[in-house]
């Protein structure tokens, strides 16, 4: 199969995603055609919502349109890390003999739905970092292998109420995007109303397999990108960094810390999912641009003169887009 074959496969696979989602979410394109994006990129996401807006039966339904092992992990403040990854129990061997037998968690699966994660203690959530940085788990003393693929999409409540936990920087770090999950409008809620209290009986049909998903997947790394988008990507994320000679003056105003690497890494694989979305194999400084929000917002932490004034990193990112020249400056010599 040529290029052009594969591009035509991936942007069919893609559109075929989006019609059976749509079947089950209405509305919040945006944060559909994101969480495609980091499963594509081979990301986990980080789906930000008061409740009762769809945020878990998004996932229940990517899991269902995608062939891959499920499991949900509800998020409480008695939550032990060994209910996530595993511990070993003591079983009868045939013999007689007793033994240490490992047993798996629920973190041993391809998707991982990690409902309200804000609500477990910081002990458990740090549970999930080695796994979704090294997709790999270590306990009894032993180390073991996740399946590939393996994502994690975790869901939280950003109303603060007791038996809350906000996710550490290092955490937050580890999630290729952040999605803010808004209310609908009134055509929408209609139509969540019409859906949802007649007899109306909507099912998907699955479309990627685990092997079509991971070839899906080395495509999107062989997307080239132009030295100018690099720059540009590169110019953008060293904006957010304060004090430094790179910052524009709303981020040594309103900034603590600016993005890590890892921010611009995001910026580069979700613009080459866009890409191919579209039908084409080269990243354009648009789908950089549009992936600047999702990509950043939770990589940047506020000052206290920011969080005084109410402002939100979104705030911020949408004046570091106006500030960054698209091209680099060059001086004359």
């Amino acid at each position: 199969m040529n290029t052009e074959e594969r591009i035509a496969r991936f942007r069919e696979a893609y559109a075929a995603l989006r019609t059976e989602i749509g079947k089950m979410i209405v509305g919040h394109d945006a944060v559909v055609e994101g969480t495609l994006t980091a499963v594509f990129s081979g990301g986990h996401v980080l789906l930000e919502g008061v409740p009762g807006l769809g945020k878990t039966l998004l996932v229940r339904t990517l899991g269902a349109v995608l062939d891959l092992s499920f499991s949900r992990i509800q998020f409480t403040p008695d939550l032990m890390p060994a209910d996530i990854v595993g511990t070993n129990l003591v079983v009868e061997a045939s013999d007689g003999r007793r033994e240490f037998q490992f047993q798996k968690g629920p973190v041993f699966a391809h998707l991982i739905l990690a409902d309200e994660i804000n609500r477990a203690t910081p002990k458990t959530q740090s549970a999930l970092l080695e796994a979704m940085q090294e997709h790999s788990v270590t306990a009894g003393g032993e180390t073991r292998r996740l399946a590939e693929p393996f994502f994690v999409l975790a869901t939280q409540n950003p109303i603060d109420q007791e038996g809350t936990y906000p996710l550490p920087e290092a955490q937050l770090d580890r999630f290729f995007f952040k999605l803010l999950v808004g209310y609908p409008n009134g055509a929408e809620l209609t139509e969540v109303l019409n859906r949802t209290t007649e007899p109306v009986q909507i099912e998907v049909r699955r479309i990627l397999g685990r092997d079509a998903l991971i070839d899906l997947q080395g495509l999107v790394r062989q997307v080239p990108v132009a030295s100018h988008v690099k720059d540009y990507t590169v110019r953008l994320v060293q904006a957010t960094h304060p004090k430094t000679p790179a910052a524009v003056p709303i981020t040594n105003q309103y900034l603590r810390y600016g993005s890590s690497p890892r921010g611009a890494q995001t910026l580069l694989l979700s613009g080459k999912v866009r890409a191919l979305a579209e039908g084409r194999f080269n990243v354009s400084l648009e789908d950089i641009q549009a992936a600047v929000h999702p990509a950043l917002r939770h990589r940047l932490i506020l000052n206290f003169e920011a969080e005084a004034e109410g402002l939100t990193t979104d705030h911020i990112l949408d004046q570091v887009l106006k500030d960054v020249p698209r091209q680099a400056e060059t001086v004359n010599t």
